[in-house]
């Protein structure tokens, strides 16, 4: 699995455990709602770490918390 589809995972399983919907993570975020729904639709191919770190606080975690899971800790190497 790619490093953009494990992301995509992350933010639909937290978007879920929060119960939030894509434009309310945006506004909390603030993430603009356009490159929140071209990461979920995997139009965007490199979510930067700034990105992923305002999504965060848009969920009230950390940084470690989104990546301390199984699937990260997996993941392959993508460069061949």
């Amino acid at each position: 699995m790619r490093t953009q589809d494990v992301i995509i995972a992350r933010i639909k399983t937290l978007l879920e455990e929060n119960n939030l919907k894509l434009g309310t993570l945006a506004t909390r975020s603030g993430v603009p709602p356009t490159t929140l729904k071209n990461i979920m639709y995997g139009n965007t191919l490199n979510t930067g770490i700034l990105t992923i770190k305002k999504l965060c606080d848009g969920f009230g975690i950390s940084l470690h918390y989104f990546f301390d899971t199984k699937e990260f800790k997996d993941i392959e190497q993508e460069i061949q």
